[in-house]
């Protein structure tokens, strides 16, 4: 088994590997196993990375365990206490995962790795199966663990995926290793180890089957996500979706298409996935709220908005000289450019930004009409949710300039003056429209 222990599909570029160390059976296996291999290797280094959860009174002797062994197996130790604690009603199991996910990474990355190897095997991946199964997950949580997965930098590598547990402990005894037995793995609070007592002792031999069909889902997974990135290059830019295109596809093509778009903006819940197409009307303008932000149909296309700030409070400001000033509250940032045609660069010096107050007229041209700031948005079609403002009046409470429309044409200045340009850039990537009359704001 030492032979597998590094994954012959991953060529690391730093001198170390990381092992995920625990402690238990299963990662003291594979540690031994990795140090064994970096034995032959000239150079390599083993770092055996530990996190302390501080859920368990033997966790402190377990940290001194899991130092002790990593060096009499050679390994390099880093060990790191996560901090804090699951808030009322938050899952034990969901916190300690993301917090040891997270310290793992930082730890690797500290250590000169780029590789981490993780000890689970056929069982682990077969409980991962069911439980994606029992709520109600599509191929992407019936998928389970990948073998391999880059993140940020690093890649985390399961050598053991298809390995059977009792060729493990076989290993580890054949060595005499020592390992630490966690008493949590036998608290049936916790989902996979309810999971384990009912299904193992009556259903062992379903653990290839299941882990078989894990390995399905992956390729039916990896099959969806081909299909969606073609249907998207032609029905989708990041910005929007073309939701009339999009209901002339088969109703499971369809979904798997919106899916993969929403991915990019949101974790989209089921319900929404559902609802979405089947509330949709072609011409209709709706809204869905969405985990961080809403989802708008609008003109026969859906797009993705952010969660809004709070209302910003009405600020002064001097946009006087070329630049570029970030407006956190508003979500974008005012862009100031020299210009053959704009505005004083004097009458920019004291200005009042604030939202829309419901009277205000906007000239997109020197020729053109004033019209009421409603239409004005509707003819340059600006999206419903970006109509908001921020708007911008000199010292004379005359309008300067409309996120999203542009620049007043009654505040240019005369051709002899000095001219400079306003254009609002918004955070996300909306679209943004451009005013005809001089540059986009």
């Amino acid at each position: 088994m030492a032979d597998s222990a590094t994954p012959r599909t991953v060529d690391p570029t730093g001198d170390a590997v990381a092992v995920a160390f625990s402690g238990g059976l299963d990662s003291t296996a594979l540690l031994h196993a990795a140090t064994r291999v970096a034995c032959r290797i000239a150079g390599q280094r083993v770092v055996a990375l530990h996190v302390h959860h501080g859920l368990q009174a033997q966790a402190d002797d377990w940290a001194v365990h899991c130092e002790r062994t990593a060096r009499e197996l050679g390994a390099e130790f880093s060990c790191t206490r996560l901090g804090g604690s699951p808030a009322a009603g938050d899952s034990v199991e969901a916190w300690a995962r993301a917090g040891r996910h997270r310290a793992l990474h930082d730890m690797a990355v500290a250590a000169g790795a780029d590789l981490l190897l993780l000890a689970q095997h056929r069982r682990d991946q077969a409980e991962t199966f069911l439980l994606q199964a029992m709520r109600g997950a599509g191929s992407a949580g019936l998928a389970a663990m990948p073998r391999t997965q880059w993140r940020d930098g690093v890649c985390w590598a399961r050598p053991w995926l298809d390995r059977p547990r009792e060729a493990i402990q076989a290993y580890a005894e054949q060595h005499g290793l020592n390992w630490i037995e966690d008493p949590s793995n036998d608290d049936t609070r916790y989902a996979r180890n309810r999971l384990r007592r009912l299904l193992w002792p009556d259903f062992a031999s379903a653990e290839a089957g299941l882990a078989q069909a894990a390995r399905w889902a992956q390729q039916a997974d990896a099959l969806a996500a081909e299909v969606a990135t073609q249907d998207l290059a032609l029905l989708a830019t990041a910005e929007r979706l073309d939701l009339a295109a999009l209901s002339t596809l088969s109703p499971a093509r369809a979904s798997n298409a919106l899916r993969a778009w929403l991915s990019a903006h949101t974790a989209a819940p089921a319900s929404l996935v559902k609802r979405l197409p089947a509330e949709w009307r072609p011409g209709g303008t709706m809204s869905w709220p969405a985990p961080g932000g809403e989802l708008h149909a609008w003109r026969d296309g859906l797009f993705w908005a952010p969660q809004s700030p709070a209302p910003a409070a009405t600020a002064q400001l001097d946009l006087s000289r070329p630049g570029r000033y970030p407006q956190p509250a508003w979500g974008g940032t005012w862009l100031v450019e020299s210009a053959g045609q704009g505005v004083a660069a004097a009458r920019l010096a004291h200005l009042t930004q604030r939202g829309r107050g419901g009277a205000e007229q906007f000239q997109r041209a020197p020729a053109s009409v004033p019209r009421s700031l409603k239409k004005a948005c509707q003819e340059a079609g600006l999206p419903p949710w970006r109509r908001g403002g921020p708007l911008l009046f000199d010292a004379r409470q005359c309008l300067v300039a409309v996120a999203g429309l542009g620049m007043d044409a009654r505040a240019f200045a005369d051709q002899e003056e000095p001219r400079l340009a306003l254009r609002w850039l918004e955070d996300s990537a909306l679209p943004q429209s451009e005013g005809e009359g001089g540059a986009a704001a």
